[in-house]
């Protein structure tokens, strides 16, 4: 099916082996109707084609840019180096527990902000990407409290459960 409509997010992994730790993120875009693009794209072994996307990602229409890698996880801070939008780190356990993916991700130089979610905590990076988004669309806004309410209601009826249970 082809569009016009602009995609709002970009979602880039460092590799192709990363796609299954993103799926929580794909789901969310999905449900919340955000409009994305998903990538494969690695700061180190195509380094020119990570600096061309952040260089034109605001001008082909995205508003925020996830950048999910493992090891060095120098994906997030490269772009974010590169583009004004928000970027958004996803550290992912590769190898060390994600540990050390987490500090290369959120241990940036003053002037160039990653904002950084939970190792492979994808679905958390497609909230907050919405979150930004929202602030400017309504709907959004309108989808996203609805979501919560949905999770809280969940929680509520799981209370009475388990209430239950033990009377």
């Amino acid at each position: 099916m082809q569009t016009t409509e602009k995609k709002r997010v970009a979602v880039l992994l460092g590799s192709e082996h990363d796609a299954p730790l993103l799926e929580g993120a794909f789901k969310v875009l999905q449900e919340l109707e955000i409009p994305f693009e998903a990538r494969i794209i690695s700061a180190h072994r195509t380094g020119d084609r990570a600096i061309e996307f952040a260089e034109q990602a605001h001008e082909k229409g995205f508003g925020v840019l996830i950048a999910a890698a493992g090891k060095a996880a120098h994906l997030a801070g490269a772009l974010a180096s590169r583009t004004m939008l928000p970027v958004i780190g996803i550290p992912l356990s590769a190898s060390l527990g994600g540990m050390d993916a987490l500090l290369a991700t959120v241990q940036m130089p003053s002037g160039y902000p990653v904002a950084t979610v939970a190792i492979d905590g994808s679905a958390n990076a497609a909230l907050l990407a919405a979150q930004i988004l929202a602030l400017s669309d309504p709907d959004l806004m309108s989808r996203l409290i609805e979501r919560r309410e949905k999770q809280a209601a969940k929680v509520v009826e799981a209370d009475e459960r388990f209430k239950k249970s033990f009377t």
